[in-house]
């Protein structure tokens, strides 16, 4: 009997979740498609530029290109994200929304290699 009632529960709810993560997606997309987009290379064992500017608030993708003979690991501790980076390759990395701060970046695999993303 409660076994049954569960059942009828579900059914009844299920619905409601999918409708909800159908209308969850599109919004997701979008937030992508608004991201705010840098670029930086990593050439010499250091980036150019060396510090990129964003707004506040907003998603930062962050497009990286090395033009160095051997592979690079684009890093952040601050920023929560590591990314190999294959030599003459490029890869992308997203940023949540941050606040206001300086946020040091670095290649992992060279540490003289630092950079800042800056949110004023």
């Amino acid at each position: 009997m409660i076994a049954c009632a569960l059942e009828r529960s579900a059914r009844r709810f299920l619905p409601s979740l999918f409708l909800a993560a159908m209308l969850a997606l599109p919004a997701s997309a979008t937030r992508a498609d608004d991201a705010v987009k840098l670029s930086i290379a990593i050439k010499d064992q250091k980036f150019d530029p060396a510090e990129l500017h964003a707004p506040l608030g907003r998603t930062i993708q962050i497009e990286v290109k090395n033009l160095n003979p051997i592979v690079a690991e684009f890093e952040s501790a601050d920023l929560h994200f590591e990314k190999i980076v294959p030599a003459g390759s490029q890869a992308v990395v997203y940023v949540r929304p941050l606040p206001a701060g300086r946020y040091n970046f670095y290649d992992d695999f060279h540490h003289a290699t630092q950079g800042y993303l800056v949110v004023p």
